[in-house]
């Protein structure tokens, strides 16, 4: 088992029998494919160069994940269910005996793209803004889709690069292309919850939508769906994620300016605002009478001789 996490682990950094000239090919295309989607976002990449550091930390934090947390969790289980139920039970409950196959897939990848989220989250004392917070998670989930896209896309080239190798394996790269949108959406998405403090629950949203796009394999697997049909599926939820998303992040938000607060008057008999009663600074409020302030004695000051100093 661990020879087999290893060995996924260092199948992303060392590519036998590949030139150099497809390894630049798949990584200029990784870094295409997420150069546009993330894009919508407009993260200020430039103004703040922590995001570079949050890409490459959520690229190396969740390979790693998937290769010592994910790879064995999902070999457990399929020990464990093949130990308790025979197969002809699992063959005849397949869709359902599955899904925790994928379901483990997106508990363990967004949990890991949302750590740097996290850390920035902390690091700000907890008082990231929901945008900043998305823009955030979007650059996370844009570190590991592009490093997971060149890995893919170092699998297809390991042959060349040329158009008949770009024509029969079409479908993968459209895959990898609305992949990478999904994996920017969903770690969007938790980042906005955390800075929401709704982190959980965002989480297992996305969790959740991750495991259904990966519950395409199960239905390829199981003869419900065909290659194409589950490249559409994967384009129709990527496509949707991505415009909530991007809803959430360039919707505006109603604000009141800085420099015209609201004002509520105070009932002076019951020291309740009257029901109501609305205005801003700007309107003509009545001035307030201070009470009278009562005559009192001069204080005079002791007599104080002054003593020479002492020495």
């Amino acid at each position: 088992m661990l020879s087999q996490m290893t060995s996924f682990f260092n199948s992303a950094f060392y590519f036998a029998g590949t030139n150099w000239k497809s390894i630049m090919a798949a990584i200029t295309l990784g870094l295409v494919f997420g150069a546009f989607w993330l894009v919508f976002y407009l993260p200020p990449l430039f103004k703040k160069p922590m995001l570079w550091v949050v890409a490459a930390v959520s690229a190396i934090l969740t390979w790693t994940a998937v290769s010592f947390m994910q790879i064995p969790l999902q070999y457990w289980y399929g020990q464990g269910i093949n130990h308790f139920l025979s197969q002809t039970v699992i063959l005849r409950w397949y869709l359902i005996a599955a899904f925790p196959l994928v379901l483990l897939s997106g508990l363990v990848q967004e949990a890991a793209k949302l750590v740097p989220t996290l850390v920035c989250w902390w690091r700000s004392k907890r008082s990231l803004t929901p945008k900043m917070g998305l823009i955030i998670g979007a650059v996370s989930g844009a570190g590991f889709g592009v490093f997971e896209a060149i890995w893919v896309h170092n699998q297809i080239f390991v042959n060349g690069v040329s158009w008949s190798v770009v024509d029969n394996y079409a479908l993968g790269l459209w895959e990898r292309v609305f992949a990478v949108a999904f994996h920017i959406a969903a770690s969007a998405l938790t980042g906005w919850g955390i800075a929401k403090r709704k982190g959980w629950l965002f989480y297992i949203i996305a969790a959740c939508l991750h495991g259904f796009v990966n519950y395409s394999i199960i239905l390829i697997d199981d003869g419900k769906m065909t290659s194409i049909q589950s490249e559409i599926y994967l384009t129709v939820i990527a496509v949707l994620t991505t415009a909530v998303v991007l809803w959430l992040r360039w919707r505006k938000e109603k604000e009141i300016p800085a420099d015209n607060p609201p004002v509520v008057s105070i009932d002076a008999a019951s020291g309740n605002p009257p029901s109501g009663a609305t205005g801003t600074t700007s309107e003509i409020v009545p001035p307030v009478t201070p009470a009278p302030v009562p005559d009192l004695p001069p204080v005079v000051p002791p007599d104080v001789t002054p003593q020479p100093p002492v020495g």
